[in-house]
């Protein structure tokens, strides 16, 4: 099996109950040698670290034990003064060697019952429920929580930043208006009326700058920090999963060998050093040094990852609730001051039932253009919007008496009037 022996004399102080910290196997009558069988945490030979399961004790003290009981080697220990000289031949072999088929057969997914591995012939398998392979599942619905997080921020973001681009839009259309429009009340009216609009862009962009790193947070969430975690938690199952198997292969092996010494007929194995027994039990030692700092590891980071999950989701939500409330608040206040709009009227649609008569004149159309200037009276706009080129609205210059009078005059035929004595204002 590849082993090789090297021999090593440790000086290991024993602790307050006179205890070097190792348990030991083997021995007379069936085993010619007494070797370590596990090293309990904490303890003078943990701390000194030299000595490792599988490990040959050869003397203590300088009396040689080869051939001893197990029990008497313990005592000899036990009664040494400190410190104690313990001389080992150390086990010196490749652990992968120690990974058989069958230990790997032992590897069951967590969730198989007892009839499937009945069924598959491994009624001995490991079948462990481990408490932190519960967090995949918690792992994974908060990773789905969060993608419905970023699903909803997203759209509610994107339906913001298209409604700030159309308020941008919007605001340029009038303030464009504004600069070919000759009339000076309507061109600031409009101007005025182009500003809000753009004033309400940026508060809405302002909104959205403050937004868009919780959607890039819960982002990094959902595609490192969940994946990274549940990686660790399925590297820590495949080590415990690993451990237990060499601890189930150990007690077939235990098993068997009582099974012989029931029969009264030697094993093999055990009557040339135990070899392969040895063997497991470095495998075991060292694979569970592994399991407890994965185990380790990942209840650090599950923690963690608890905490930055209370933490985060309540900072996002707190600042999302702000910011909307931040942004409609900016927006009413830009909104509140009254604009004067201009407003536009098709006469147009006021002349339809005359449509099929001719426009009269004279006192008449006095009468007439009254009635469809009645509703300006409240405005302060000088914009009129009339359908049909042909019809004009021509208001008096003079200032004597014409204002109160209200004396507008309206012809289908601009000739008919001396347009040099009124302000014509011509929109079509």
């Amino acid at each position: 099996m590849g082993l090789r022996v090297q021999a090593e004399t440790l000086e290991i102080v024993k602790d307050e109950k006179g205890l070097v910290g190792i348990s030991i196997g083997g021995g007379s009558p069936y085993c010619p040698c007494v070797y370590v069988v596990q090293i309990f945490d904490g303890s003078p030979a943990s701390k000194d670290g030299r000595i490792r399961a599988g490990d040959e004790v050869v003397a203590v003290n300088g009396i040689s034990v080869k051939g001893e009981r197990k029990s008497a080697v313990a005592q000899l220990i036990q009664v040494s003064l400190n410190p104690v000289k313990i001389t080992i031949n150390k086990l010196e072999s490749d652990a992968s060697k120690g990974k058989t088929l069958d230990i790997v057969l032992k590897k069951i997914v967590e969730f198989m019952d007892q009839d499937s591995a009945d069924a598959l012939g491994l009624s001995r398998a490991i079948l462990c429920n481990d408490p932190l392979a519960a967090k995949m599942k918690i792992l994974e619905s908060n990773a789905e929580f969060y993608c419905n997080l970023v699903s909803y921020f997203g759209d509610s973001f994107h339906y913001l930043d298209k409604i700030a681009a159309h308020q941008k839009e919007f605001g340029d259309i009038f303030c464009d208006l504004a600069a070919h429009e000759k009339q000076a009340t309507a061109n600031e009216a409009f101007t005025a009326f182009g500003e809000r609009h753009r004033l309400l862009e940026r508060k809405q962009s302002d909104a959205l700058k403050r937004l868009r790193p919780i959607v890039a947070d819960l982002q990094v969430y959902v595609d490192h920090v969940v994946p990274d975690t549940q990686l660790t938690i399925k590297k820590y199952l495949d080590v415990k999963y690993e451990y237990l198997s060499y601890c189930l292969k150990l007690k077939e092996m235990d098993d068997e060998e009582a099974e012989f010494l029931a029969i009264q007929e030697n094993l093999y194995r055990i009557e040339t050093g135990n070899y392969e027994y040895r063997l497991m039990l470095r495998c075991r030692h060292e694979c569970r040094q592994r399991f407890l700092q994965m185990r380790s590891d990942v209840m650090v980071k599950i923690e963690l990852l608890d905490q930055k999950h209370v933490r985060d989701i309540t900072q996002h939500l707190t600042t999302f609730a702000k910011s909307m409330a931040k942004c409609q608040s900016d927006c009413a206040e830009v909104l509140k001051d009254p604009i004067d709009v201009p407003i536009e009227i098709d006469l147009a649609q006021l002349s339809l039932q005359n449509q099929s008569e001719e426009i009269p004149s004279g006192s008449a159309v006095v009468d007439w253009a009254e009635e469809a200037l009645v509703d300006l009276d409240s405005s302060p706009t000088d914009l009129i919007d009339v359908g049909e080129e042909s019809v004009k609205v021509s208001i008096p210059k003079d200032d004597s008496g014409l204002e109160d009078s209200l004396e507008p005059l309206l012809s289908a035929n601009s000739n008919d009037f001396e347009a040099n004595e009124f302000s014509l204002i011509d929109i079509g």
